[in-house]
This record gives structure tokens, C-alpha cells and sequence, in this order.
């Protein structure tokens, strides 16, 4: 009996062995590789990759942009990736994330994969914007570089102060904190207390990059928006749209849609103006910046540029500039206390072209040298996007 017991239990295990043997290994985790290139002759710093959901969900077997995980394969260090619903529609549409030093001519390696939804700290935020009732209906947005605003429809009757302007405001920052809570919530932020401050005056000009239809030889500016509504809110990039309703064109009806996105790292904002109405389309926009005595304007038309440097109230210089592309300029004016570049109004799709400014006490943008240097590159980044290839293991 000892010696049957004994082979039952050799057999049973010999089957066990054999069992493990031949039992189907787990398959590795899916993985989507991703190759950026860099095809200009210069370093892009803090370079934005916009991935579609379509490119790279089905290799990873996941429809939440919000489970994916970035890997910069030279590193190996976890790069911050934010899913974006472009449309509003509940389903995340992009995941974009940032290359911080890509080289000129640098092809890089990401790799990305699936995990635990991923919950941002308020330290990784960058980007920032939100509606602010309390300050008669602005809407204000920042990232680590700067901070703007634009009015709402409770500004244009305030008794104190009223204002009708479809401007671009900017505050000077000199910090890479967001501010924009903290600066509504004091209200004194008129006075730098170490960090910046509103030192600008917009008014009824275009302000630092503000648009309006151009016809019969000026501007046909719209009151301010109506409607405010926040599609993408950080950590990376902010991007929100503003209604502009039912406001005169040359003797008919127009209302815009305007779409705003301004990426961590950036000087620069994107803008994109939907014009609608029953009539006939606006066929040429114009962007531009407040003229200021003190600031002569210099134009390069030939690459759709307008900029100025000018003093800040005692407080250093700033400067502001208007990229009209990928749109080419057709010309460039002064009207309605503006220096303006005019461009065409696409048949189809949106007038687009990038506005936003520098202080030099923020650190980055020491004068009006560096600025044109900077303005320069980023119109050359713009025209010459990277390179980006999915590659689905």
C-alpha cells in the first residue's frame, strides 16, 4: 500500500508538472509605440504631441484616454499626458502631452500603455482658465508663462467701471504659478506684489491680439461674448470657446464662435474665429494690438508677423505679437486704435492665427531682440509641424 501511495502521488505530480507545462502563458501587456521628429534645423522647447483616440486606442484595447500612460523610452521616465474631448461630447477625442527639449532634428521614442485612471495634482497644473461671474463675467486663463482675460455681456453695464470690448487683456506674470484665483480673490492685483500684475489697458481697442471681421476698409468689432464654454482644462493646455452674438457687419448680422487654446510653456495663443449669418460671410479678419505712443509696431508681412516692445508704467518692457498663420497677411493697417495684419476668412473652416506677449521680468523674453527671435521661430514651428508616427505592437 506505502509503495502504491507512493506512485499515485510521483504520477499526480508528474501530471501537475505536465499541466503547468503546456497551460497558455498571459499575454504581454499592449503597448503603442510612438516616434516624434523634428524637422526644422532648431530646438523646439515644450512641443505640444496631439495623438488622435482613433491612432492609438484599439493597440491598447482601451477607449479611456484618461487610463493611458506616456513613457519617454531615452529617459525612461513618465511623461504627463491630459486626454482632451474636442467636441464636447463626453468621449475623449486627443491625448496630447509635452516633448520639453526636442532637438533640432531629433526623432524621439515614446511608448505608451494602459493603467489606473490617472487624477492630476493641483501641483502639475500649467494651463488654467475658468468663466468669473464674480468679476462682472470675464473669462480668464493662464499657463506658466502669462495670463490673459476677455469680457462678458455683465462688464458692458457695470456701473462703476462699464466697458464694450471684444479685446484681448493681458496680465504680466512673473512667476510659473497659477494666479488666476488668487489674484480675483484678493483684488489688488493691479500692484505687483511679487508676482506680476494687470499693468495693461485694452479698452475698446483689440488689446494683445483681439480680432474682428475687416470690411470697406476697417473693423466691424463685435460687444462682448455671451456665451462661455471651457473644452479642455489642464494640466497641459486650456482651450475654451466665447459666443459673440448678432452684432453689425457692414449692414448685416454676423455671430462668431471663437475657440482659444494656449498651451504649458507658450507665449502664444492659438485663436480660431467660426463666423455664422444669414447674409453673407465675412471674407477677411483682421488681428492686432493696441496702439501705444511709445511703441513703434514692426511688421513682417512677408511671414504673416506684428509685433511691438514697448514700456510697462515704470515696471520694464513687454511685448506683443499677432502670427497670422497659417493664413498669409494681405496687409497690414492702423484702425480703431490698432495696428492690425488682415488675412483671408477660409471658405471653409475657421480663421486661425496665434497672438500673445512677454514681459521681460518674467525671465524669458529679455528685449525686443528676443522677442523677434521668438516670434520668428514659433511661425516656423507653426508652418513646419513635427513629424508623428503610431506604431501598434
Amino acid at each position: 500500500m506505502r509503495r502504491a501511495h507512493a506512485l499515485f502521488v510521483l504520477l499526480l505530480g508528474a501530471a501537475a508538472i505536465g499541466m503547468a507545462a503546456q497551460a497558455p502563458t498571459s499575454a504581454p501587456a499592449a503597448q503603442v509605440r510612438v516616434a516624434v521628429r523634428n524637422p526644422l534645423p532648431e530646438a523646439r522647447p515644450s512641443e505640444t504631441i496631439v495623438l488622435a483616440a482613433a491612432a492609438i486606442t484599439p493597440g491598447l484595447a482601451v477607449t479611456d484616454l484618461r487610463r493611458v500612460y506616456v513613457r519617454d523610452d531615452r529617459s525612461g521616465a513618465d511623461v504627463l499626458a491630459q486626454p482632451v474631448d474636442v467636441n464636447d461630447d463626453g468621449t475623449f477625442d486627443e491625448l496630447v502631452f509635452q516633448v520639453d527639449d526636442l532637438a533640432a532634428g531629433e526623432t524621439r521614442a515614446f511608448t505608451l500603455t494602459v493603467g489606473e485612471r490617472r487624477v492630476f495634482t493641483k501641483d502639475q497644473f500649467k494651463a488654467y482658465g475658468r468663466f468669473v461671474r464674480e468679476r462682472r463675467d470675464d473669462f480668464a486663463w493662464e499657463n506658466d508663462r502669462t495670463a490673459h482675460r476677455m469680457y462678458g455681456a455683465a462688464l458692458e453695464t457695470f456701473a462703476r467701471e462699464p466697458l464694450t470690448s471684444s479685446a484681448v487683456d493681458i496680465w504680466f506674470k512673473r512667476t510659473r504659478r497659477l494666479v488666476i484665483n488668487d489674484w480675483y480673490m484678493v483684488d489688488d492685483y493691479h500692484r505687483d506684489l511679487g508676482e506680476g500684475a494687470d499693468l495693461y489697458s485694452a479698452g475698446r481697442t483689440r488689446g494683445c491680439g483681439g480680432n474682428a471681421p475687416w470690411e470697406a476698409g476697417r473693423m466691424w468689432p463685435s460687444a462682448n461674448f455671451r456665451i462661455s464654454r471651457v473644452i479642455a482644462n489642464g494640466p497641459i493646455r486650456i482651450m475654451f470657446e466665447l459666443t459673440y452674438v448678432d452684432w453689425d457687419v457692414n449692414g448685416r448680422q454676423v455671430r462668431e464662435r471663437k475657440r482659444v487654446t494656449l498651451d504649458a510653456g507658450h507665449q502664444l495663443n492659438r485663436f480660431e474665429s467660426e463666423y455664422t449669418s444669414a447674409g453673407a460671410l465675412p471674407t477677411q479678419v483682421a488681428a492686432g494690438i493696441r496702439i501705444q505712443p511709445t511703441a513703434a509696431p514692426r511688421v513682417a508681412l512677408s511671414e504673416g508677423l506684428l509685433r511691438t516692445w514697448d514700456v510697462v508704467k515704470g515696471a520694464g518692457y513687454w511685448g506683443c505679437g499677432v502670427v497670422m498663420t497659417p493664413s498669409p497677411a494681405l496687409e497690414s493697417a492702423d484702425s480703431d486704435g490698432s495696428h492690425v495684419l488682415v488675412a483671408r476668412v477660409p471658405a471653409k473652416g475657421p480663421a486661425v492665427y496665434y497672438a500673445g506677449g512677454a514681459w521681460d521680468r518674467a525671465g524669458d523674453i529679455a528685449d525686443a531682440a528676443a522677442w523677434d527671435t521668438y516670434l520668428a521661430q514659433m511661425s516656423r514651428r507653426i508652418r513646419t509641424p513635427v513629424e508623428v508616427r503610431v506604431v501598434t505592437k
